[in-house]
């Protein structure tokens, strides 16, 4: 059984929840799932590009 996802409130511009709303039923996707989606996808890409510091 996997742990309970936390739920929390978010306030978001509304032009931007209207982009994400239409993402969303493009990928046939509910907004909380796009939402998680693109979340997961920005942390994975920042996860992976190399530190500042490490660079020349």
């Amino acid at each position: 059984m996997s742990a309970p996802r936390k739920s929390f409130p978010l306030r978001l511009d509304p032009q931007l929840y209207a982009d994400i709303e239409r993402m969303a039923a493009s990928d046939l996707r509910s907004v909380n799932a796009q939402m998680e989606f693109l979340l997961r996808e920005a942390v994975q890409r920042r996860l992976r590009r190399p530190r500042d510091s490490e660079e020349g």
